[in-house]
């Protein structure tokens, strides 16, 4: 289970790393109709002083860039633009698309500059129905009528699904997307509106949003649709809970259990929820049980939305378990993020244990520690009798590799290690140990062994 630091690059298949991304401008239209998406992005880059030189990715870093993109189509070169004079430096001569990898390589007939700049990219992406990237969710509506939501679901690999980019983890940038959709629609990212204008069609209106904090691909996210929601303030944080047309009513039991929940975190951490909004979505359809993208959490629509007069209690708990479980990523694993997904343990086994905690806060009657030995407890293991078990921690080369381990070792026996280490520690120790983990390494990534350290 221990962890010991590697090379960034050593035996994983990487992108190379001899320029960093520093920022996204991404803006997107998506085509409701037609089932597609036309995209644009600028990508703010710099020169890495001290690059990796064992890069699974063998180009020449001097004319030549790479980044992930799969199932996307682009519409002419890229351009290489100077981020101080705004001036086109360069256009790509040759494009390489790598489908097994999926990567799209740019070549350039001139070595790429020292100073700052951004690529620009125009693209065409599927609006598809795989409930992975960028996609589209079909329901109906209390009318009867059929009606269509766009949304996103980015981890572990699928941002590039939605647009060209470094989808590491550990290739943190600020992200602004800017939205141009129908007027009678409801739009929203991670961060609020900075900007609503006519988009030069009649039907169109473009909204941008605000500077994201520097986060991983994987956690941006985007919403199209029709909407109604309930809010609360926690804090200094508005807290929304969106629901079909129709259905707000569902919504106020896990609104509660958010706004209650992300002042207990707020205590626990030490460190304040970092965002000014945080909104909660429930998406027709919608793959796992929810995804923790950094203030828009989405959600299966049955594990965010109840009507508490009617519903059992274990529906009840379902609900507060899984927003506590996604708020709690909102410090484990978005503010502070495993370096590889050979960790990702850090953000599962904790949000495992973070979920019971503060759930059984809010709602001691639920007895949840009680429940965690026959549930997490058991199913781990359960699941670690078998010969085809394996560590909480999984060395892992290829990133597609991480869909194997988002499985109950590292959900339940990661919860239950943590479940110890408090036990061990005690409360205090365990709190302030945590506490220091989430201030020095805020922004940043991390391996087993911070945590460790941390607690020492």
């Amino acid at each position: 289970m221990m962890s010991t630091t590697t090379t960034p690059f050593e035996g994983r298949v990487m992108l190379p790393d001899t320029y960093i991304p520093t920022k996204y401008d991404l803006k997107i239209t998506p085509d409701l109709v037609g089932y597609s998406f036309d995209g644009i992005i600028d990508i703010y880059m710099k020169k890495n002083p001290s690059p990796s030189e064992n890069s699974f990715f063998k180009i020449n870093d001097k004319n030549e860039l790479m980044f992930h993109s799969k199932e996307l189509m682009f519409d002419g070169s890229a351009k290489i633009i100077s981020s101080e004079s705004n001036k086109v430096l360069m256009e790509s001569n040759e494009i390489h698309l790598n489908t097994k990898y999926t990567t799209v390589k740019f070549v350039f007939n001139e070595d790429l500059p020292t100073d700052e700049f951004f690529v620009r990219m125009k693209f065409v992406g599927c609006l598809n129905n795989q409930m992975a990237g960028f996609y589209r969710s079909i329901y109906t509506n209390e009318k009867g009528e059929t009606k269509l939501v766009a949304s996103t679901q980015f981890e572990a690999l699928d941002a590039r699904r939605a647009f060209p980019c470094f989808d590491e983890p550990s290739r943190k940038a600020i992200f602004v997307v800017t939205l141009v959709v129908p007027r009678t629609l409801e739009c929203f990212s991670n961060m609020p509106e900075s900007y609503r204008r006519n988009s030069g069609k009649d039907d169109l209106v473009e909204v941008s949003f605000m500077p994201t904090p520097i986060m991983s691909t994987y956690l941006l996210a985007f919403c199209v649709g029709e909407f109604d929601f309930v809010q609360t303030l926690s804090g200094n944080v508005m807290v929304r809970c969106y629901a079909p047309k129709g259905r707000s009513n569902s919504c106020g039991y896990a609104l509660e259990c958010a706004s209650k929940c992300l002042q207990e975190y707020n205590d626990f951490f030490g460190v304040p929820y970092p965002l000014p909004k945080l909104d909660m979505v429930a998406i027709p359809e919608f793959a796992a049980g929810a995804m923790e993208n950094w203030g828009l959490v989405t959600y299966r629509d049955v594990d965010l939305l109840i009507d508490p007069a009617s519903a059992s209690n274990q529906q009840k708990q379902r609900v507060c378990t899984v927003v506590c479980h996604e708020l709690a990523h909102q410090w484990f694993g978005n503010l502070v993020t495993m370096a590889w997904w050979d960790d990702l343990w850090l953000n599962e086994g904790f949000a495992s244990w973070a979920e019971n905690w503060s759930s059984s806060v809010l709602f001691p009657h639920y007895r949840m520690w009680d429940q965690f030995v026959t549930d997490h407890l058991g199913r781990a293991l359960s699941l670690d009798g078998l010969r085809s078990s394996h560590p909480i921690q999984v060395p892992i080369e290829h990133a597609e590799e991480v869909e194997q381990v988002f499985d109950a070792i590292s959900y339940c026996k990661g919860g239950s290690v943590v479940r110890m280490l408090r036990a061990v520690l005690g409360f205090r120790v365990f709190r302030e140990g945590l506490r220091n983990y989430m201030k020095k390494h805020a922004y940043d990534n991390t391996e087993t062994i911070d945590l460790w350290t941390a607690w020492e």
